[in-house]
């Protein structure tokens, strides 16, 4: 058990300095500007035409870093800092997001994977808290019942766990997308592209940490109801 909070203290250290070091990035790489002037609702248009999409629209969503794709409506939604930005931050983040609706039209398997398991995370969100906490507090005093109710609630958390990890190659494809489009497309040059893949490689690594530390927490529950099984 020593191991186990000497690990996930470690992966909580290492989750404030990458999410540190993601802000610092962002807001470094936010007074770059992109050399032609485009902001990032252009620079998502045109990768979006580009790309022979045109049903889906690019628009504005309130926050900071709050920039995703929805499959659901298909909408790229852009933060304030960003959908009116021309940095080179801006276009980053506004082509990785389209990423996300060209893996959406080309059917990218991950992408598919992972969004058939949002109503079963948004599900198991809502009760894991109750569920492993209920089934730790009776799993001394009720035995084989309460055994049950931990392992269900193990089971729920464990979709999330997967959900992190689906999520992985499904954001490392689209920042490959959006970069090799930018290079390619000309928004980025030599001067400023590795600011660019700078920047979306430190917003992988929030999503590496994330994984890790559900599995983390994961191993943790099957610990505790493995040892109340033993007892």
């Amino acid at each position: 058990m020593t191991t186990y909070w000497i690990l996930f203290i470690g992966i909580a250290v290492v989750s404030w300095l990458v999410s540190w070091n993601l802000k610092r990035k962002f807001a470094e790489y936010s007074k770059i500007p992109l050399g032609n002037g485009m902001t990032g609702r252009d620079v998502a248009e045109k990768m979006l035409h580009d790309n022979g999409i045109y049903d889906v629209k690019v628009i504005s969503t309130p926050g900071s870093l709050t920039d995703h794709y929805n499959p659901m409506n298909k909408t790229v939604n852009l933060s304030d800092s960003v959908y009116g930005s021309n940095s080179v931050a801006a276009a980053a983040v506004a082509a990785h997001e389209c990423g996300h609706a060209v893996q959406h039209a080309k059917a990218y398997g991950p992408l598919k994977m992972r969004s058939a398991l949002v109503p079963v995370v948004s599900f198991s969100s809502k009760y894991i808290p109750f569920v492993l906490l209920g089934g730790m507090f009776m799993l001394g005093s009720d035995g084989r019942g309460s055994s049950i109710l931990l392992l269900i609630g193990i089971i729920l958390f464990a979709c999330t766990t997967l959900f992190s990890f689906i999520t992985l190659p499904v954001e490392i494809n689209a920042s490959s997308r959006a970069l090799k489009w930018l290079n390619s497309s000309g928004i980025t040059n030599s001067y400023n592209h590795d600011k660019a893949e700078s920047a979306l490689r430190s917003a992988a690594y929030t999503y590496v940490v994330a994984a890790l530390s559900s599995l983390a927490t994961l191993l943790y529950y099957i610990m505790i109801f493995l040892g109340g099984r033993r007892n």
